[in-house]
């Protein structure tokens, strides 16, 4: 074995002016799957439990799908998630706040057209208390009146702060324009929508709505796996209902279409907002797509990084990225331009997109984005927070925790030819859709 040699200070005032190549990569280590639990209880709700002793904390996600018929629905399950810590029949909100804060956890609740999300983090010995507050909420909720005003009004503050902020403004003009009257393309709540709610309405919902039968609890950290599952059997034996959480159903096809131009006076920039028709997960396309996407848009190497913000200057950032959603999915491309140069940078987003398909990925770049993909799918996982997170993502999908391991062994196996078969497929221009926001008085044409 040969000794590492350093230069010396001599060979070091005299290196020759220039870029030198960068080492070598060491060799990607394959990521140790943690140990886990899947266990479906008798009430229904999926237990995942996940041993990751980074530090003596755990994280905890619950997951309840949570469609509903109408806007009315996306509204009050807002103010539900603003107001399901606000007491039960054994604590009001100080007694939780102080028997949590005194073993320094949390808790928290919100919810979207797609489901109620609850995420918690706190010490791994305060795991049973975690679990019994969730517990509470879940089974003893009881919404009290002068609170649940309170949180009422806070909430339709929320909403309108939210409404005049550009960049949820055009996720909103952009989700509508692309789903249409599907629950995805309904609009941000309205604050008067928030307010005409009363409490029995929100009563009745979490009756209705808040099941365990469909919802999924993940829990990871410094725990023995299948210890964690039974304590939240345990715990969450009390939480019953005939009722099965309601799954939102697959969005419509995203069709190709010219971009929607919104006008917006006196705006300073034109947010683009594109869309384009993907596939998810379980997909056999969705590793080759997930590169060509990583290509396109996805990091700082990518070729509309490389053209808009480096060669063009027209925009500091532009990426692209997917949007799973319930039995699909959308690739997503966004940026911020002046908007005296929003016709030129749609051009160049237009060329990168069909430059996928006639201008193939080379073998380098392929390798570049898979080597990005499967080291951030890695560190994804390296955090109890980001494996919690993950593994809800993949239940919600229906798969397990064995996926990462085996999504990244079909990466390794897509070729240069798939990329580009999977861009022509979904990234040609013709299929993609979005909204234009801006000045329209500063647009050319």
């Amino acid at each position: 074995m040969n000794p590492t040699r350093f230069r010396s200070a001599w060979e070091i005032g005299r290196t020759v002016p220039g870029p030198r190549p960068l080492p070598p990569l060491r060799p990607r280590r394959p990521a140790e799957p943690p140990a886990t639990a899947d266990v479906v209880l008798d009430n229904g709700l999926r237990v995942l439990a996940a041993r990751l002793a980074t530090a003596p904390t755990v994280e905890l996600r619950l997951y309840v799908p949570f469609a509903g018929p109408d806007p009315t629905h996306l509204a009050g399950a807002d103010l539900l998630a603003t107001a399901l810590f606000s007491g039960t029949a054994r604590r009001d909100r100080d007694r939780m706040e102080t028997e949590l804060g005194s073993i320094g956890g949390t808790l928290a609740a919100e919810a979207d057209q797609i489901r109620l999300l609850v995420a918690g983090h706190g010490p791994a010995s305060g795991l049973p208390l975690l679990l019994d507050h969730v517990a509470d909420v879940l089974t003893g909720a009881t919404y009290p009146e002068p609170t649940f005003t309170r949180d009422r009004d806070r909430c339709a503050q929320q909403r309108q702060a939210e409404g005049s902020q550009p960049q949820l403004r055009a996720r909103a003009a952009r989700r509508r324009h692309c789903y249409g009257d599907h629950p995805l393309g309904w609009p941000i709540p309205q604050p008067a929508h928030v307010l005409a709610i009363d409490v029995e309405w929100v009563r009745q919902l979490h009756r209705r709505a808040v099941v365990p039968r469909g919802s999924i609890l993940v829990v990871v950290g410094d725990l023995h796996p299948d210890a964690a599952v039974e304590a939240a059997a345990g715990t969450l034996a009390d939480w019953r209902s005939e009722r099965v959480a309601a799954e939102l159903a697959p969005a419509p096809a995203i069709g190709g279409a010219e971009p929607a131009l919104v006008h917006q006076a006196g705006a300073v920039l034109s947010q683009i907002r594109l869309c384009a028709p993907a596939v998810s997960y379980p997909d056999r396309r969705y590793p080759a797509l997930q590169l060509a996407n990583q290509i396109l848009g996805g990091y700082f190497s990518s070729r509309l990084v490389a053209n808009l913000r480096e060669r063009q200057g027209f925009t500091y950032s532009v990426r692209s990225a997917f949007e799973h959603t319930p039995g699909g999915a959308a690739i997503l491309i966004d940026t911020d331009t002046a908007n005296e140069v929003v016709e030129p940078a749609l051009a160049e987003i237009g060329t990168e997109l069909a430059g996928l398909g006639t201008r193939p990925p080379s073998a380098a770049e392929v390798a570049a984005a898979r080597q990005y993909t499967i080291g951030n799918q890695q560190l994804a996982a390296a955090t109890q927070a980001g494996l919690a997170s993950s593994l809800l993502t993949l239940a919600a999908a229906g798969l397990d925790a064995g996926w990462p391991a085996a999504h990244a062994a079909r990466l390794e196996g897509v070729t240069v030819d798939d990329v580009g078969a999977a861009a022509m497929e979904f990234l040609a221009p013709g299929r993609c859709a979005g909204v234009v926001i801006g000045d329209a008085t500063a647009w050319r044409n």
